[in-house]
């Protein structure tokens, strides 16, 4: 990694094991750790997070020092998780963040989760958008309450995260897109965690039973006749209920069945294993090895010394250096005079 990283990562609506791998391997992965304990369930960060990681409550750190955290991360090669309850891609503000962090020359990703929406859809057991009532599903953030009359005037399902404080105002805004009195309404608060509220309710009796639950922080409202409230599994049927009589391949299948082992979740092995190859762990301390037996020494024969032998140090010859002055010229030998022999 050439540089730092920050992962926008997706916590799911609230419960612990509705993470994704993927969001679970980068908590596993990442140095400082950024969430509200408000809305992300520290279970999830606990049960991922590295023991040496730096953990930050954003709630409490104004977003000037959550850019300078995003510098240091730059600077330092650092891999920050940025959490966010739901989904990080749906309601969640990150496209600022996001942006900050490319310009700062980062690697950014957003890692998705899963909704409140597909939470809350769950919990009444409804399909939003795959039935005879309602094909399309419309979603608005909370500074869109304003156009909510003119998305409401498409008469399909609808899903608005806003705080239950503004309740009263969004039911004008409804019924002036056209919804009636009578519309079914959902109100889910804190989907999928232990202290879940699910609230079925109508168009016309929304603030009041906003008022009764005192649901005046954020909420999810789903505003449709697919979310109508059905036949609960709990009600008794009208007709008695039959016991199927066993037959040979049902008692076979019972047998398998009881002698069967279970094995551990595929899933969360797979998560276990990414945890480990995260978390560097400091190496076992390595056993010293045995002391190889000790052999008797043996009495050690003296050996002669070597001859030393001198060798001359030969003389050193004197380079000769040219000269640039010309030679001398030797004046000429006169030949002796031969002696006259008269």
């Amino acid at each position: 990694m050439t540089t730092g990283r920050v992962s926008f990562v997706g916590a799911g609506p609230g419960a612990a094991d509705l993470i994704t791998l993927r969001g679970a391997r980068r908590i596993a992965e990442a140095d400082v750790v950024v969430w509200a304990p408000s809305v992300v369930d520290a279970e999830c960060v606990r049960e991922h997070a590295k023991p040496e990681a730096d953990l930050v409550d954003f709630s409490r750190v104004p977003h000037e020092e959550i850019i300078e955290l995003y510098r240091k991360a730059a600077a330092s090669r650092l891999k920050v998780v940025r959490m966010h309850a739901g989904d990080a891609a749906t309601w969640a503000g990150v496209q600022e963040q996001f942006d900050s962090c490319q310009r700062l020359g980062l690697e950014v990703e957003i890692v998705p989760g899963v909704s409140p929406l597909s939470a809350a859809a769950a919990s009444i057991g409804r399909e939003l958008t795959g039935s005879e009532l309602a094909q399309s599903i419309i979603l608005a953030a909370p500074d869109r309450v304003e156009g909510v009359s003119e998305f409401a005037a498409h008469g399909t399902t609808m899903a608005v995260s806003l705080p239950g404080a503004r309740a009263g105002h969004f039911v004008e805004k409804l019924r002036a897109g056209g919804y009636a009195d009578e519309t079914p309404v959902v109100v889910a608060y804190k989907v999928s965690q232990s202290d879940e509220l699910i609230v079925h309710t109508t168009v016309g009796q929304l603030e009041q039973t906003v008022k009764k639950h005192k649901l005046y922080r954020a909420a999810l409202f789903l505003v449709g006749r697919t979310v109508a409230k059905g036949r609960s599994r709990r009600e008794p049927l009208d007709e008695p209920i039959r016991s199927a009589r066993p037959t040979r391949w049902s008692r076979r299948a019972a047998t398998r069945i009881a002698s069967r082992v279970e094995e551990p979740n595929p899933a969360w092995t797979a998560v276990e294993e990414i945890q480990q190859a995260a978390r560097k762990t400091a190496p076992e301390p390595v056993a010293a090895p045995a002391p190889a037996p000790v052999e008797e020494e043996k009495p050690v024969e003296p050996q002669p010394k070597p001859k030393l032998t001198v060798v001359a140090a030969t003389k050193k010859t004197t380079g000769v250096r040219a000269s640039t002055t010309p030679p001398k010229k030797k004046p000429p030998q006169r030949k002796p005079k031969r002696a006259n022999p008269n």
